[in-house]
């Protein structure tokens, strides 16, 4: 099935407890989100380390995620997949950037579309 116009991805196509990098245009402009599959809901961030402004994934959309935190690919930050807080390395307490997103149907949306 093709993405409806402005759709994000497909659940189904985010194995659970993963999580995939997509492009979005926010209101403040272009930017690549990971978003992450829980269940039947998603969480979204964009993908950029609070530590050195760099991209999380290891290869292009594949993230490193154990015992329920993100890894960042760079200097080892892990931050917490329930709300995105670092717990360990070099951004301590900072945060990854939320993006509200929905599911409706099996498909991920911005919230505020």
């Amino acid at each position: 099935m093709d993405l409806p116009p402005g759709a994000l991805c497909r659940l189904d196509h985010i194995p659970d407890g993963t999580a995939v990098a997509v492009d979005a245009v926010l209101p403040e402009g272009s930017e690549n989100l990971i978003v992450l599959r829980d269940g039947e809901d998603a969480r979204a961030w964009i993908n950029v380390c609070p530590h050195a402004g760099r991209r999380l994934d290891w290869a292009p959309g594949q993230f490193l995620i154990s015992r329920g935190t993100l890894v960042c690919a760079v200097h080892g930050a892990s931050f917490r997949t329930g709300d995105g807080c670092c717990v360990g390395g070099p951004c301590r307490g900072q945060s990854l950037r939320a993006v509200p997103v929905r599911v409706e149907r099996g498909v991920v949306w911005l919230a505020n579309d």
